[in-house]
């Protein structure tokens, strides 16, 4: 089984950064893509940024400038620095991987999609 696990949110002011990190632990073949998503109550869960096996990177324009996007494949680790925060980047953020893993059934390495359990970050003053 395969399992991401979220930490780092939290209650920050405006202006001011967390960096949530997301651990992929369990048995599989290799990692592709790792993204950070996020909802915010009553709106649909967005693509925040995402960062390919080969370190390309992709971002919302809504953070662009403000957030970084990295990962450690030795570790099998993505990280989300945000800084300059703002009130509206209040939200759930979630992980997100393709992972490929040996499929039974099909006897082949398959991709499959993994969520973490989110974690809430809060920008109050």
């Amino acid at each position: 089984q395969v399992q991401l696990v979220e930490s780092g949110g939290g209650l920050v002011q405006p202006g001011g950064s967390l960096r949530l990190s997301c651990a992929a632990s369990g048995s599989f073949f290799s990692i592709n893509a790792m993204n950070w998503y996020r909802q915010a109550p009553g709106k649909q869960r967005e693509l925040v940024a995402g960062t390919s096996s080969r370190g390309t990177t992709n971002y919302a324009d809504s953070v662009k400038g403000r957030f970084t996007i990295s990962r450690d494949n030795a570790k099998n680790t993505v990280y989300l620095q945000m800084n300059s925060l703002k009130p509206e980047d209040t939200a759930v953020y979630y992980c997100n991987a393709q992972i490929d893993r040996w499929d039974q059934l099909a006897l082949r390495v398959r991709g499959y999609d993994y969520w973490g359990q989110g974690t809430q970050v809060t920008v109050s003053s």
